[in-house]
This record gives C-alpha cells, sequence and structure tokens, in this order.
C-alpha cells in the first residue's frame, strides 16, 4: 500500500464533522428544546432517546457485519458512506419540527421516532468510516494521528455549530433574554445542521475515494450470514480480552461525556447566569482544546503508551473540569456577573476538554489495534464489527448519560421553563450534588476497567509480522496450486 498522503487524512477526518454537530445538538439542546422550550417533562425526553438505545443494539452490529461482508466496486465501505449522506441531514432536521398539537406522549414518541431514524443513517456513516480508518493505515502511531485529526474535525463540528448557533440562530430578544430558549433560533439551527451533515459525510467518501483500490476487498461473495453466525461473531468479539476492557472504558466514558454534555447547558444558563454570547464564547475553549490535543495524543501514545495516556488524562481531566462547581458549591467561586467569571470557565474548560479529547483520541487507536489482535487469534479481519460495537457503545452510553441528566433534574425538582434568574439556591446546590459525584466515577471505574488492557507498540507489531506472513503464506499456496496451462492450453 502506497504512503496514505496528508491531504486523505485530513479529508477522511472531516466527516467528523457531520457527527459532532448530530451529538453535540443532540446531547446538549435536544433535551433542553423539548423540555425548556416546548414544555415535555424532563423523563419523558431523556426516556425516549434512552430507548434509541434499542434501535442501537439491533441495527449498529448488523451494520458493522454487512460491511465487513460488502463485494462491490466501492469495496466495503464506501458504498454506505455515500448512501448515508442526504437521509442523515434530512431526518436531523425533520427532529427540531414536531406536528403541532401532540401530547407529551406524542412528544415523545416523536423525539423516539426522529432521533432512531437520524441515528440509524449516523451509524451507515460511522461504523464503515470507523472501520475503513483502520484499514487506511496499520502503523501504530499513524493510526493515533489519523484518529486524532479525524477527532479535531468531530470537535470543530461540535463546538463550532454550537458557537454559531448560539451567536447567529440563538440571539437574545427583548421577549427571549437568553437565546437559547427562543423557538424560532431552533428552525435555522435545525435546517443549517442537517445541510452541514450531509456536506461533511459526502467531503469524506469522495475523499477517500482515490484508496479504494488499495484497502483490503471481499474476494468472493460470501455465504448468507445467519442470525447464530452472527450472534456466535458478535459473542466472541465479547470474548476478547483487549476489546472486552475497551468496551467497559467506552460506556463509562461515554455516559459521563453525555451526562456532561447535557447538564452543562443547564449550568451555564442558570448557576452561571452566562448570555447566549458568553455561552458562544465558552464553545471556543473546545476549538482550542481539540487543536492542542490533535498533535499531543500521538506524542503522548509514543512516550506513555496509548492505555497510559487515554486514562491519565481522562482522570486529570474530570477532576480539573468538575472544579468551578465544586467551589460554586462551597461559595467559593466567582459569583454571576463578576468580570473573571468567564475567564476563568474559559481557562478550565479549555484544559478539561485538552485532557478529555487526548483520551478519546488515544482510545480510538487502540480499537484499531484490538482488529489485529483479534485477527491473530481468529484468523478474521472484522474491522466493522469491532467498531460497531464500540459505535453501539457510544451512542447507547450518550444516551444513558442523556437519561441520567434527566434523572437529575427531576431529583433536582428543577422546574419546567424556568426563568434564568429565578432558580433557588437549594436547587442549584442539588443539582451539583447530584452531578459532580456521579461523573467523576464513571470516569474512574471506565479507567479501572482499562487496566486490563493488554496491547502495547511492541505487540501491535508482532501482531502485524504473524498477519504478513499468513498472508504470504496464503499466496504462495494459491500460486502452487495453481496449474499452468500448457501448448494449446487456454
Amino acid at each position: 500500500m502506497p504512503p496514505l498522503p496528508a491531504r486523505t487524512r485530513w479529508l477522511y477526518g472531516t466527516g467528523l464533522l457531520a457527527s459532532g454537530i448530530k451529538s453535540s445538538a443532540f446531547a446538549t439542546y435536544l433535551l433542553l428544546y423539548f423540555n425548556q422550550v416546548m414544555g415535555v417533562p424532563a423523563y419523558i425526553v431523556s426516556t425516549a432517546i434512552a430507548l434509541t438505545l434499542v434501535v442501537d443494539a439491533i441495527v449498529d452490529p448488523i451494520i458493522g457485519r454487512v460491511s465487513d461482508r460488502t463485494r462491490s466496486r466501492l469495496g466495503r465501505r464506501h458504498p454506505y458512506l455515500f448512501g448515508a449522506a442526504v437521509p442523515a441531514g434530512v431526518f436531523f432536521a425533520l427532529t427540531w419540527f414536531p406536528p403541532a398539537g401532540l401530547t407529551d406522549i406524542g412528544m415523545g414518541a416523536w423525539v423516539f421516532g426522529m432521533a432512531s431514524l437520524t441515528r440509524i443513517c449516523m451509524s451507515l456513516f460511522e461504523i464503515p468510516s470507523s472501520a475503513l480508518g483502520a484499514e487506511l493505515t496499520s502503523e501504530y502511531s499513524e493510526r493515533t494521528r489519523l484518529f486524532a485529526i479525524r477527532f479535531w474535525f468531530g470537535y470543530i463540528g461540535a463546538f463550532g455549530f454550537a458557537a454559531m448557533s448560539l451567536v447567529l440562530f440563538f440571539v437574545a430578544t427583548p421577549e427571549y433574554s437568553r437565546g437559547q430558549l427562543n423557538p424560532e433560533g431552533y428552525v435555522w439551527f435545525a435546517i443549517t445542521g442537517g445541510a452541514l451533515i450531509a456536506l461533511a459525510v459526502l467531503t469524506s467518501a469522495f475523499g477517500t475515494k482515490s484508496r479504494i483500490p488499495y484497502l483490503r476487498q471481499v474476494r468472493q461473495r460470501e455465504s448468507r450470514l445467519s442470525l447464530r453466525d452472527h450472534a456466535r461473531e458478535m459473542a466472541d468479539a465479547f470474548t476478547h480480552r483487549p476489546f472486552l476492557s475497551i468496551f467497559g472504558y467506552s460506556l463509562s466514558k461515554q455516559t459521563a461525556i453525555g451526562l456532561y454534555t447535557a447538564t452543562t447547558i443547564y449550568f451555564g444558563t442558570y448557576i452561571f447566569e452566562l448570555t447566549a454570547t458568553e455561552l458562544a464564547i465558552l464553545t471556543v475553549e473546545n476549538l482550542v482544546a481539540a487543536t492542542v490535543a490533535a498533535p499531543l495524543a500521538p506524542r503522548l501514545s509514543g512516550w506513555f503508551g496509548k492505555r497510559n495516556a487515554a486514562m491519565a488524562m481522562g482522570l486529570f481531566g474530570i477532576l480539573i473540569g468538575v472544579m468551578p462547581l465544586v467551589l460554586t458549591y462551597l461559595d467559593l467561586f466567582f459569583v454571576p456577573g463578576d468580570k473573571l467569571l468567564l475567564p476563568t470557565l474559559f481557562t478550565v474548560g479549555a484544559a478539561y476538554h485538552a485532557m478529555i479529547a487526548t483520551s478519546l483520541m488515544n482510545s480510538s487507536g487502540m480499537i484499531a489495534d484490538t482488529v489485529e489482535d483479534h485477527a491473530v487469534k481468529s484468523g478474521r479481519h472484522n474491522a466493522g464489527l469491532f467498531f460497531s460495537v464500540n459505535s453501539l457503545t457510544s451512542q447507547a452510553a450518550v444516551g444513558l448519560g442523556i437519561l441520567v441528566a434527566g434523572l437529575v433534574l427531576e431529583l433536582s425538582n428543577f422546574p419546567i421553563g424556568a426563568d434564568p434568574t429565578g432558580v433557588s439556591e437549594t436547587i442549584k446546590d442539588s443539582l451539583i450534588l447530584y452531578y459532580v459525584p456521579l461523573t467523576v466515577s464513571l470516569w474512574l471505574i471506565g479507567s479501572l476497567l482499562l487496566l486490563s488492557y493488554p496491547i502495547t507498540e511492541a505487540s501491535h507489531i508482532r501482531n502485524l509480522e504473524i498477519l504478513a506472513a499468513r498472508e504470504a503464506q496464503a499466496k504462495a499456496a494459491i500460486v502452487r496450486d495453481t496449474p499452468i496451462a500448457g501448448p494449446g492450453g487456454g
């Protein structure tokens, strides 16, 4: 395989812009919009979102296995990249336009239906795209670099779109001093988000199309995959120790991230009483953090190994991230309106997100390395299967995070349609008291589970050598067993 051009690395990474936009919009604004703007109880919205986990549990592994077995002129991955783009954008936009006259339960059903369709289409892109990343390069550090660029675009999508939305769509008005509570702003928010999602997916698909001839292909049509075969291969993945370790870590960390993302808009709006403009300024911290993390992640993986870098950055990051809330609970932090509040939140947030992004970039490279480790033991190169389970884990955990966020709001007795300046100190303290121990515990549990991940750079190189030797033996056997036509032979 020829070296991977820098241009292809960057075009491949643009696809995660779409995932960033979708994930950030759903995790940050979906609960806020239907709860505080549309007046639907938080437990109904959060439960509807969490129920999409059932859809993910069924669909994601199927997408991964079908992608692994696809044989076409566009290879195994690209048919799904091209096919998912427009439907993903359309269903995302429709999510924010429920029909008039729906009951609260009807609203919950609409959220469930549209969110499920959006996530299915995004899975059709994300799973083959992630598996494609493992096939574009097999080099240990290069994989971290590739996934670092990809995550950088994810952050640009998530927080760049959030900043743009706060500045352009959620502008404060005399009626809505907090623009993020203005229902009119969600019209162009939805339409623009949907269009950008489709554009980002197509850019990634076309940008990596030239690499199709060099990718692992299905040489002959495989037999139909039965439900029993599918279940057996899924069970086999979960008996693989490195992947099981990554699975547990991903489930914990993504639940914590989902909880953080769903509640941080509440903290900014009701505890720190920030305006839409101030919230937009804070989103820039994420772009700064991602720009720092992209070159830092491969360096840390080279110095300390991917596992240690992921664990350390995750734990230190969350401890830094919750400090403003802990100090607020103790009445030791800046009060709303203090001129030092915004720059302090910006600095703390940038440090937190840089560490979390570094952790995510390294753990994604670890999943790619698991593919070859499993192939050595099983003889099957199932990148789609492993990344489908990871996608399922990530989406399920984010859904669980939003569900937990809804429960936290209910347990805190947080009011519906609350005045940003009228929430009592008791409710604010209760919100912090439920949130902080939960999110720290989730990161701690995930890091403890990651301790059993055994793959290092040295063991990864050995795996590649074993697989290369097997492929050379297989090719030699084909040449040896192929009859040579004699004179006059066809």
